[in-house]
């Protein structure tokens, strides 16, 4: 356990960000591999694969819903010092995640083809995009497991090693993708299916190591199968802080569903362009996201400690190292994309519309940044509704002027780019708001006539001297 309520916050964020960073653009260049491969069986395979891969964002929401309430409240617990809480919040986390994963593959398997039918642009598209996502799933089910594992450790200051066990999964998948889509080394390519089933395997692989390290070296909390029987009072507790950071994944997931409505007009050459291109986009964001999430377990840590003013520099620090950051890969995106895009796909047509969709959408780069951050540390505070506030206030301010322009003469496609800048900066605008008045209500000092007067002591008088 690493104690954030002391110490150099600028020096626990540098030390937890590149761990934290390390993990997840390993993820997303086990994605863009698999989309490498898949280019070579055209745009309909990337493009389904792209669409699919947006049903993760709403599993994704549920697995924050289990991360985000096991972070703050077992920081929560760590700064108050109350180890039992700690142990008993993650071990009703636990029992939580074998329930999601098992209603994950359920979903997975009932409404994966419907889901692909309201958004793909053709029937080739619709059969890529469901033959993944049923190879998907339990991949994505596992991930239930593992992101409670890793929020505990997180929570306690520990990053490392579920970094390094995410890398050796993507290590695993990176090997499989290949042979399991193209057939490399046994001559019986299984297409986008290789594609799901080489994640599935990683994803478990990785499951098995982050367990095998959990029960042998960490020692602040534990399994506990006692404590795996639901307790209405704990569960309410994680669902709280937790479902509304879930509701943001799901607003993410309308936000990407009625790009992809709205570009289906435009063929599957747009859908699997801006596929390639959020990929892309997503990678170069990292950087900034991993300082954000950074930022969580240390508010989370200082909030159960008391330590308002801790908080609040949280806060500056790590949106000023975000923005820096993110502006640094803005100048990359808008001189070199070329760069970023090179190799994912051999035609024209979606190569442009990346390019072109680079170039605009990183101009949100540094607002996505405080974003990031505010959501980050609405977590830390345990209070993740304006969280959820703030996100539908981008869908609603971008999916019905979207929906509104497809149906107009002249509607252009880098139209949908320039409608979500201004969602975004709106979006971040919003966030700030919200932090700085929950911030106000938390932290506000006590008015002067309730705060302690100070009392001078009474002058004491020296002791009398014994007589001689």
């Amino acid at each position: 356990m690493k104690d954030l309520t002391r110490g150099s916050i600028v020096s626990h964020i540098l030390a937890m960000a590149p761990p934290i960073m390390a993990g997840m653009i390993s993820i997303m260049i086990c994605q863009l591999v698999d989309l490498y491969f898949v280019s070579g069986l055209g745009d309909a395979a990337v493009a389904g694969i792209a669409a699919a891969g947006n049903a993760g964002f709403l599993v994704n929401g549920l697995i924050q819903v289990l991360g985000v309430g096991t972070v703050a409240l077992i920081a929560h617990a760590v700064g108050r010092k109350d180890r039992p809480d700690a142990n008993l919040i993650f071990n009703q986390a636990v029992a939580l995640s074998v329930l999601f994963g098992l209603v994950t593959l359920a979903a997975g398997a009932v409404l994966s083809r419907l889901y692909m039918r309201s958004i793909a642009a053709d029937r080739a598209t619709i059969e890529a995009g469901t033959t993944y996502l049923l190879w998907f799933m339990p991949a994505l089910a596992l991930e239930f497991v593992m992101q409670v594992i890793a929020s505990a450790l997180s929570a306690t200051g520990i990053v490392r090693p579920a970094m390094l066990v995410r890398v050796l999964a993507v290590i695993i998948n990176i090997a499989l993708a290949p042979v399991l889509i193209s057939g490399w080394g046994t001559g019986y390519p299984l297409g986008v299916a290789g594609a799901g089933l080489a994640s599935t395997i990683a994803v478990g692989a990785g499951v098995l190591m982050l367990l095998a390290y959990f029960r042998k070296v960490e020692r602040y909390v534990a399994f506990n199968p006692a404590q795996w029987r639901p307790r209405p009072r704990h569960l309410k507790r994680i669902l709280t802080v937790g479902l509304p950071a879930g509701g943001e994944f799901a607003m993410m997931f309308i936000f990407m569903a009625v790009v992809y409505y709205v570009l289906r007009d435009f063929g599957a050459a747009a859908q699997a362009g801006f596929g390639i291109g959020q990929r892309v986009l997503g990678l170069i964001q990292m950087p900034a996201l991993a300082v954000a999430l950074a930022a969580g377990p240390i508010a989370g840590q200082n909030v159960g400690a008391g330590n308002g003013a801790r908080v609040r520099e949280t806060f500056v620090k790590s949106a000023l190292i975000s923005a820096i950051v993110a502006v640094a890969f803005m100048i990359l995106a808008q001189l070199k994309p070329e760069l970023l895009l090179a190799g994912f796909s051999n035609d024209r047509e979606t190569m442009e519309i990346a390019f072109l969709f680079l170039r605009i959408i990183s101009l949100n780069m540094v607002a996505q940044g405080l974003i990031f951050t505010c959501s980050s540390m609405f977590q830390g505070l345990g209070n993740t509704r304006p969280v959820l506030l703030s996100s539908a206030t981008r869908v609603l301010t971008y999916s019905l002027p979207a929906i509104w322009l497809s149906t107009q003469p002249g509607f252009r496609i880098e139209h949908v780019w320039y409608l979500s800048i201004a969602a975004t900066t709106l979006q971040a605008g919003l966030s700030l708001w919200l932090l700085r008045r929950e911030f106000r209500r938390r932290f506000a000092p006590l008015p002067q006539d309730e705060a302690a007067e100070p009392v001078e002591a009474e002058p004491v008088a020296p002791p009398a001297r014994a007589p001689a």
